[in-house]
């Protein structure tokens, strides 16, 4: 089963850049999307249905603003839309497709480096999300949560890590939240999992050449529950073509 997470930053920019061809070439099973940037009607065939997978989306209230979706090469039993917390659903951040005892996930987590405001914000949807990171764990389902969590979680994680100390992404009680859903809750860091040590990233930034200097932070996950963790083979992240101001994450798990 090939599971890829990608924030698109953009699904209409990302489709630009030739992202339906790369996605054609991957056989994926599932693919998780983030920052959509776009509302139904904005929509191609193609960016709906991509070479006939199933496409479900949550999309913000906002135009031009968040928004998440699951392509599907199988029909899900499920979907489930939003977390039923208006102030989060509204922006678009959560949807869930359940496949037998598989529950997969896109995740748009909030980002808090526009301000203290946007900030407050991230925490609230952290203090909400934890009972249900709980839960789901708690369900004895096997869970995949992919997704852009706009958290760094280690040294390990972000180029300059000395200067991020006190910038949105890097802030103590973020990595400690982080920490306590592997520690505490259970979740597996899938790609850490198979490279305990590897320095490598998901998002750069557009200032300053970081792509050229893959100055970067690796803020995409796919957290699993032990039982998927385990049968996780082989990860990468995709670098060749850009798409967005992410890369892709790519996983092989053999689960069937």
């Amino acid at each position: 089963m090939r599971v890829i997470s990608i924030n698109l930053n953009g699904i209409r920019s990302a489709f630009n850049k030739g992202l339906l061809q790369w996605l054609s070439l991957q056989n994926a099973d599932i693919v998780c999307l983030q920052e959509l940037k776009a509302q139904a009607d904005d929509l191609s065939a193609d960016m709906i249905n991509p070479g006939g997978m199933h496409g479900y989306f949550h999309y913000a209230d906002k135009k031009g603003y968040s928004g998440v979706g699951i392509y599907s090469k199988n029909k899900p039993d499920k979907i489930i839309v939003g977390l039923g917390i208006p102030e989060f659903d509204s922006e678009g951040r959560y949807i869930e497709a359940q496949f037998g005892n598989l529950s997969v996930v896109s995740l748009y987590l909030p980002s808090g480096s526009s301000g203290e405001e946007r900030q407050a914000v991230k925490f609230k949807f952290m203090a909400a999300f934890m009972p249900h990171l709980r839960d789901l764990y708690a369900s004895g389902r096997d869970v995949l949560i992919c997704g852009d969590w706009n958290i760094a979680h280690t040294e390990k994680d972000l180029k300059n890590w000395r200067g991020n100390k006190k910038n949105s992404g890097f802030l103590p009680e973020e990595r400690a939240w982080l920490t306590e859903l592997i520690n505490s809750v259970g979740y597996v860091d899938v790609f850490r999992k198979l490279h305990p040590e590897l320095e490598a990233y998901t998002w750069w930034s557009n200032r300053g050449q970081a792509w050229a200097k893959d100055v970067g932070w690796r803020i995409d996950y796919q957290f699993a529950t032990p039982g998927i963790a385990e049968k996780a083979i082989s990860t990468g992240i995709y670098k060749e073509q850009r798409f967005s101001d992410h890369a892709p994450l790519m996983v092989d798990y053999d689960y069937l």
